[in-house]
């Protein structure tokens, strides 16, 4: 492909998406490149205060804890209250807490904090891509979730990048700068996003329409949806399972701490140098045929690990479900805004939250027993029954309900309150 090629390619996944998704696009962007709190706090604990790795590990463990229940909260607000205000509200409490691990020191109270952060950044996140599904035309959704989590990816890159040149400044300047970089997009969103949440439909005679109440129970009673779910949880666990794994395993083969630095590290360079291409490839595919493909590539590369014996070859398998994971984030955040209706996106967008929450409670935790059990063989061996299982899920149980066409191809929430928009936002 030559470079014309790609630069055609490039503009082509960028072009035709409203300019109020280019803000929200900014604000990830700005909140990720300040995202020191958790690339650093398990050193911060550590090194800085003294804590031992088992109270470390117990503290990151809180913060995904947090997050279980803050995705169906925030789902819930996103709904009642509005898109932005969970957002702005959202953001400002995540930087009181990043704040705030610059000031306290007491162990309780740093788990306290980092527990209550969990919660808040996982509550923003149902607002987010509410909020997209709400502006982006419905053949454009999936594209759009791929651009969002292309600038998730490049912003954490910066700051892993950033915080450890600026490591000299201490931890603390760090978690100030983190709170510093979310304030930021919280003005961002309050000042250039606006609102989308759908209005109340109207009768021909313009009286309000009473639309059906859903509960976080109706949601789990939609038979596709809560598949797509389960599904997604399976997913999840073999994605986050090499974050614990994989370092335990190439230590058990005697290579060093930096050798899995390196390996690891090629993940976020695949995503941001790659994520575009990926988009345009699978763009207008089938999210069944996808979702199944990603998950295979899950299992053949979590389960290829048990054969890697060298860096080069741990980096391989780092590469496929990498691009299993570039495949699998967008398609999954479009399947579920496909299947939700417009005035409960915030709660079906909670609801398929809470399972990435799950797993990165759960997962560590199981990861870690099995190595230090049975040993990373098995690991590994289940990881990739787990892909394999969820693909042909996805395949058998979800094919009519995804391949459905979506009713609408313009912003599938209909009506949307655009009274705080700026001029130049268009939908």
């Amino acid at each position: 492909m030559s470079i014309d090629s790609l630069r055609r390619s490039a503009r082509e996944t960028v072009s035709g998406l409203p300019h109020g998704f280019w803000w929200l696009w900014l604000s990830t962007l700005v909140n990720r490149t300040g995202a020191f709190v958790l690339t650093f706090l398990s050193l911060y604990l550590t090194v800085e205060l003294g804590h031992s790795a088992w109270f470390a590990g117990l503290v990151v463990a809180l913060h995904g804890l947090g997050g279980v229940a803050g995705s169906p909260l925030g789902g819930m607000l996103t709904d009642r209250w509005g898109r932005r205000p969970t957002m702005v509200s959202m953001h400002l409490a995540a930087a009181a807490c990043a704040a705030a691990l610059a000031v306290v020191t007491s162990a309780w109270a740093i788990a306290a904090v980092v527990l209550l952060m969990g919660v808040a950044m996982q509550a923003v996140r149902p607002s987010i891509n509410a909020t997209i599904a709400d502006m982006v035309p419905a053949h454009d959704v999936r594209r759009a979730y791929a651009l969002n989590y292309w600038a998730l990816n490049l912003g954490f890159a910066i700051a892993s990048i950033g915080g450890g040149a600026a490591m000299f400044l201490g931890y603390r300047t760090l978690f100030v700068v983190d709170a510093v970089a979310t304030t930021l997009c919280a003005l961002i969103v309050f000042l250039r996003l606006p609102e989308t949440r759908p209005e109340t439909p109207t009768d021909t005679a313009g009286e309000p329409v009473a639309e059906e109440k859903v509960s976080m129970l109706t949601v789990l009673r939609d038979a596709p949806f809560r598949t797509l779910v389960l599904l997604n949880l399976l997913v999840c666990l073999v994605f986050t399972a090499p974050w614990i794994g994989l370092p335990l395993t190439m230590a058990g083969q005697g290579l060093s701490p930096s050798s899995y630095g390196v390996v690891i590290a090629v993940n976020g360079i695949v995503i941001v140098g790659f994520q575009l291409l990926v988009n345009k490839l699978t763009d207008k595919r089938s999210p069944v045929v996808l979702l199944s493909l990603s998950s295979l590539l899950f299992a053949f590369g979590t389960g290829a690990t048990a054969l890697a014996g060298s860096p080069v070859a741990f980096a391989a398998t780092v590469i496929v479900w990498t691009i299993g994971e570039m495949i699998h984030v967008p398609t999954n955040a479009a399947a579920t805004a496909r299947l939700a209706p417009a005035h409960a996106r915030g709660r079906y967008q909670g609801v398929m939250g809470m399972s990435w929450a799950v797993a990165a409670f759960v997962a560590p935790i199981g990861a870690g027993a099995i190595v230090d059990g049975p040993g990373p063989d098995v690991l590994w061996a289940a990881c990739a029954a787990i892909g394999v299982v969820a693909a042909v899920g996805y395949s058998i149980r979800l094919r009519k309900a995804l391949c459905e066409e979506p009713e609408e191809t313009t912003p599938a929430a209909g009506p949307v309150r655009t009274e705080d928009a700026p001029p130049s936002v268009s939908a």
